[in-house]
């Protein structure tokens, strides 16, 4: 795909307070992906759920409306928050998934395969290594070429 130009607009512990805040920087005319792989630092910093929710459902809204197709990328919460966040943080991907069928691309978890595994991850044991990263990028991979291809 030599006409597709990727601009990586995520920037390091980044909330979805912070990506909404950011996305109508981040959407040009010529935007035609929007790839959501926020909500982690969210949960590492245990912000509230309902928050998260409605941040993400804005930051899809606002792609949508820009005519960008979305991709929206699950993440989970940690297991030192207890059951029950780490229960409703995982429910509010699907709430959001539930609110947009057929509008949006869903990924239920970004770091599947990779999220757990020490040598897959940088010595904080949660960001992947370029081992790691190499892996998340062939799991997106089969979606964002079909979205590609719509476009093409």
């Amino acid at each position: 795909y030599p006409s597709v130009q990727i601009d990586n607009a995520g920037i390091s512990a980044d909330t979805t307070a912070g990506g909404l805040r950011r996305v109508e920087q981040v959407l040009t005319p010529t935007t035609k992906i929007l790839v959501i792989a926020l909500g982690g630092n969210d949960a590492l910093r245990g912000l509230g759920v309902n928050e998260s929710r409605e941040n993400l459902r804005k930051i899809i809204d606002i792609g949508l409306q820009h005519g960008a197709q979305v991709m929206l990328c699950g993440m989970e919460a940690p297991t030192n928050l207890g059951d029950d966040y780490r229960s409703a943080f995982h429910q509010l991907y699907f709430d959001l998934l539930r609110a947009y069928q057929r509008q949006i691309v869903y990924v239920p978890f970004l770091l599947e395969g990779v999220a757990g595994h020490p040598e897959l991850n940088q010595t904080d044991g949660i960001h992947p290594n370029p081992e790691g990263a190499r892996l998340v990028a062939a799991h997106l991979f089969p979606q964002l070429k079909d979205m590609v291809d719509r476009i093409q």
